[in-house]
């Protein structure tokens, strides 16, 4: 049997790689799909912005689309998939019984990014100082989320922790879902010592889109509970927050005279990261693989991150600097990474050591192109096996359709 080899994308944003771990990752499977001889189509409801990536450049045909419109039908006829790709569940949502109705045959996989509801769950139970249990994980978020990855033939899933929790908790069948972490190049340590040298680095680094909740809580923790302890001990230290959509109240948190200083968007993330000499990451609450953190391997800047930082990121190998929950430790190991070169120096080997092992381009793409292979060639068994999913996907052609049906009425300019 040919692979016919024909993807769409439904972006549920444009990629924006310099300003996120998602559109990074867009970008690794586009990448993966291009290598291997795919055609990509890219089509996204939402607007663009000054810091989107020109899909172009990669030779890849981009079209904009309505929500609740009838023209994506004739657009995907046209485009006639035989994969189709919905970054996010959100978009599987509002596209996937469109898909379905239009393309029947095309292969639908679902890029959850990261599970939306266990991050959902998580920054629920921190903010009334509780601890995560079924209660916050069977939220009306979870129930959307485990149905449009029923409704899909391939779920892929960024993080070991999401797939336990996902076939332990929720028993979803492991022939639904597919481990792909980040794909990464293997590092060298000639790259790692090619970059500044401890003494010739300088201050403290984080970085993240304001817009995302895990980070602005992090930096507001930052700013009130651990900068405040580094400070005591290193009062000629600043610390740099990088990160795209700094709002009013992001500049707010600015204070010169502490060294805490707000920076917003980096034109040159591999600059700003060398530069620095050690990456601070408490987060509170989240999921999924944390972007900065990898950047912070990537270009040798040891980091000090917690419990659900490094969640699923490091496989039990030594981490490329402190895991601390506690606020006190985690400032004291702070300023020992700061000060400690032999210290810091072992960090950046462990760094090396875990994108090598952890992040193997060339063993998950061959896993998730294998996978899709195997899928097409036995579509038919593939989907009988999934009951659920072809309930669920009945009842949503029935409600989600009419619904959408009625928007577009409803939308359409009185004569």
């Amino acid at each position: 049997m040919t692979l016919m080899k024909n993807l769409l994308i439904i972006g549920f944003v444009w990629p924006e790689p310099n300003s996120t771990a998602a559109g990074s990752r867009m970008l690794q499977l586009i990448s993966l799909f291009q290598k291997n001889g795919f055609t990509v189509t890219f089509v996204c409801a939402a607007s663009k912005t000054k810091n989107s990536f020109d899909l172009e450049k990669l030779n890849i045909q981009t079209f904009d689309i309505l929500l609740n419109d009838s023209s994506f039908d004739s657009l995907i006829k046209k485009i006639n998939p035989n994969f189709v790709l919905f970054d996010r569940f959100l978009t599987e949502e509002q596209f996937g019984w469109r898909i379905a109705e239009n393309c029947p045959d095309a292969i639908r996989i679902l890029d959850t990014e990261d599970l939306h509801f266990l991050r959902n769950a998580r920054q629920v139970a921190y903010k009334n100082n509780e601890k995560v249990d079924l209660k916050h994980l069977t939220s009306d978020l979870a129930k959307r989320e485990i149905a449009s990855i029923y409704r899909c033939d391939l779920t892929l899933i960024i993080s070991k922790y999401e797939m336990k929790l996902l076939k332990k908790t929720f028993n979803i069948d492991k022939t639904l879902l597919l481990y792909v972490p980040f794909l990464l190049n293997k590092l060298t340590f000639e790259t790692i010592h090619s970059y500044p040298a401890f003494q010739s680095r300088n201050h403290f680094i984080t970085i993240g889109n304001f817009k995302h909740e895990p980070n602005w809580n992090s930096v507001q923790y930052l700013k009130t509970v651990i900068w405040p302890l580094i400070r005591e001990k290193l009062p000629e230290a600043e610390m740099h927050i990088y990160g795209a959509y700094a709002t009013e109240k992001v500049q707010q948190l600015q204070h010169k005279k502490d060294g805490f200083l707000i920076k917003g968007w980096t034109e040159n993330i591999e600059v700003t990261f060398t530069n620095a000499r050690v990456c601070l990451a408490p987060l509170m609450f989240g999921a999924g693989l944390k972007g900065k953190l990898i950047d912070a391997m990537k270009y040798g800047t040891p980091s000090v991150t917690t419990s659900i930082g490094a969640e699923a990121m490091h496989h039990k190998l030594p981490w490329n600097g402190f895991i601390a929950d506690d606020p006190k430790e985690f400032a004291l190991k702070s300023v020992e990474l700061y000060t400690n070169e032999n210290l810091w120096k072992n960090a950046q080997k462990s760094g090396v050591e875990i994108i090598n092992f952890c992040f193997s381009k060339e063993k998950y793409e061959r896993k998730l192109l294998n996978r899709i292979i195997a899928i097409q060639k036995n579509m038919a068994e593939h989907r009988l096996k999934n009951f659920t999913g072809a309930i669920l996907a009945h009842h949503t052609l029935q409600s989600t359709k009419y619904m959408s049906k009625w928007i577009e009425e409803k939308n359409k300019p009185k004569p």
